[in-house]
């Protein structure tokens, strides 16, 4: 049931919903103690969802983010997947929410940079689907025909590092990237052709920030506002 909430209405609920699902196999008192707190979060807040509040340009908007290692030193420091760094990233047209996520990563991030362009990789791989996709829909209604409309795709991302990596021009490798340059290099051949932008953003704009982490209160809080409207 949190699953179904958290994929339609409810994004401030994905990182915890996450982390709990991990352990349906082999579940332990702990995890009931996590499961109802956010049953008592959803209590508190059963009159929220989201509230949509679109912006004049519909432009398509992706924020993405990674926590490198983020579950070193709260899990069993012998299990693999303790090391694991989480992809999060949050798809907005209009400055609406439509598409978000929080996951691990299938494999261990030896830098913060590369766990920054592990999550990239793996959002666009949503967000070029989706972008098509609102392309489509225009086309149907006649939009794209109003000069005043266009689709503008931009992906923010606060790692500098990540960011350069991803749009070097020419696009090459570095001696620090060669050893995942085949599986992530992928999506820069398809940036110019889909009109996609890579720009940075402030940590404390990222939107994706709560999908990646457990944060304080008053992050939590402000970020929730940002994406959800409240």
């Amino acid at each position: 049931m949190l699953l179904y909430l958290q994929n339609h209405s409810r994004p401030d609920l994905t990182f915890a919903v996450s982390q709990c699902a991990r352990y349906t196999f082999c579940p332990k008192l702990s995890h009931e103690k996590a499961l109802k707190r956010i049953g008592c979060y959803l209590q508190g807040t059963r009159d929220k969802g989201l509230i949509m509040q679109p912006t004049a340009e519909l432009n398509v908007d992706c924020y993405v983010d990674s926590d490198f290692a983020g579950l070193w030193g709260y899990e069993e420091d012998q299990d693999p997947t303790c090391v694991r760094s989480r992809t999060g990233y949050i798809t907005t047209i209009g400055g609406c929410p439509v598409l978000w996520s929080s996951k691990l990563q299938t494999e261990i991030a030896l830098s913060t940079m590369k766990a920054e362009y592990i999550a990239l990789s793996t959002s666009l791989k949503q967000l070029i689907p989706f972008k098509r996709l609102v392309e489509s829909v225009w086309d149907s209604v006649g939009l794209k025909q109003d000069t005043l409309i266009s689709i503008n795709t931009t992906v923010w991302e606060d790692n500098q590092g990540c960011k350069m990596l991803a749009t070097l021009e020419p696009p090459r490798m570095t001696p620090r990237s060669k050893h995942y340059a085949i599986k992530y290099h992928w999506f820069r051949t398809q940036l110019e052709p889909n009109n996609i932008v890579i720009k940075n953003i402030d940590s404390v704009e990222q939107l994706a920030d709560m999908f990646t982490k457990g944060l304080r209160r008053v992050l939590f809080e402000a970020c929730r506002l940002k994406s959800m409207g409240w």
